[in-house]
């Protein structure tokens, strides 16, 4: 299982974000500690979540899916809680 970052930018007024939080919860085990910033343990290619997600934002929205899997993590400023999420789920 793979950790892929999602990141997001909904840029029409008055967006509803509930159905594309909802959609990326249901991906896996998932932190969100930043505003429009995920991580989620997923079997899915990026390709796939994309076009998961895509059905939930509009055509002037922005969405990025990153695989995230490898040694590349560095983090400052998050609480007990998310800093244990990394560390123990990243892998």
């Amino acid at each position: 299982m793979a950790t892929k970052l999602i990141a997001y930018d909904l840029n029409s007024p008055g967006q509803n974000y509930d159905e594309l939080i909802e959609a990326i919860k249901d991906l896996g085990a998932w932190w969100h500690h930043l505003d429009s910033t995920w991580l989620v343990k997923s079997t899915l290619t990026c390709t796939a979540i994309r076009d998961a997600l895509g059905r939930h934002i509009d055509s002037g929205d922005e969405l990025l899916v990153v695989d995230v899997t490898e040694d590349a993590r560095a983090w400052k400023g998050f609480s007990a809680s998310g800093s244990k999420w990394l560390k123990e789920t990243w892998d």
